[in-house]
């Protein structure tokens, strides 16, 4: 008889690059979040209590019903079915923040921006710019690595039609605030994949200290505001804040956005984070 598909990979149970422990603590709820974000020692832990998560009842029980159905292509294939984490290195000069993982793409892979044609834009642009060492991106633990560079999101868990709520958002937004304070001594350039990563930033860089501007600059692509670094920052000098249109396939099929439109970006991205 066939074993029933498994809802989510237990933590510490040997899936490649899965930051948690068994012992990971849990987050039940928003207050949970609050103070788990903020007691995190170090970037790993943060990322180990990111990635278990359940905190949010909605996006709990979709991320893991999608796990247990899989799309047709995918079916023999396990499914990460945990909130993804942010994942790159540890100090980061770029800091590229997204909306949230893909039910099919990160939620089936276990890292952010993975398995999806959106992922499969940004990585192959991402290694033409010199910020990550291999051009695709197709599962936790294939030995790609990003060079200077940091992936998160506003929010970790896929949420259906692509869309959390704003309370989901609200919940999630101590993650992101941890994370971009903890890595602000060594970022000198964050890109904001689409708008609601654009406007999802905001409040998790004034929670880590960055003086922002007001009123708050409109999105766009290849959209720039400067940041005054927080006190933890190594420099004093600004912080560039950059828009870009999210590689998704309705925005590439369509042109609206291309590669050299995405590479510009990036590369503004790298060559600012240089400075």
């Amino acid at each position: 008889m066939p074993t029933a598909n498994a809802p989510f990979v237990p933590p510490g149970s040997g899936w490649p690059e899965d930051p948690a422990a068994p012992d990971t603590p849990v987050a039940h709820g928003t207050g949970d979040v609050v103070e788990l974000a903020a007691k995190a020692p170090d970037l790993d832990e943060l990322s180990a209590r990111q990635s278990v998560c359940r905190a949010c009842d909605r996006l709990v029980e979709w991320r893991e019903k999608v796990a247990v159905q899989r799309r047709r292509a995918f079916a023999d294939e396990e499914y990460w079915g945990r909130p993804i984490a942010g994942w790159g290195a540890a100090e980061p000069r770029v800091l590229i923040v997204g909306l949230a993982p893909a039910a099919h793409g990160g939620n089936r892979t276990g890292r952010i921006f993975t398995g999806d044609r959106s992922g499969d834009w940004l990585f192959a642009s991402l290694h033409r710019v010199g910020l990550a060492a291999l051009p695709t991106s197709v599962h936790a633990g294939d030995g790609q690595r990003l060079i200077g560079a940091r992936m998160a999101a506003t929010v970790r868990c896929a949420p259906p039609d692509n869309k959390p709520t704003p309370l989901e958002r609200t919940t999630c937004l101590p993650w992101l605030a941890r994370e971009v304070e903890m890595v602000a001594p060594s970022v000198r350039c964050i890109v904001c994949l689409g708008g609601f990563a654009w406007q999802g930033v905001w409040p998790a860089l004034k929670q880590a200290g960055y003086g922002v501007p007001r009123p708050r600059p409109k999105f766009g692509h290849g959209a720039e505001a400067e940041l005054v670094p927080p006190p933890s920052a190594a420099h004093r000098e600004p912080v560039l804040l950059l828009g870009c249109y999210h590689p998704s396939q309705q925005n590439t099929f369509t042109g609206r956005v291309t590669e050299d439109m995405l590479d510009t970006v990036l590369t503004r991205a790298r060559d600012y984070g240089r400075v």
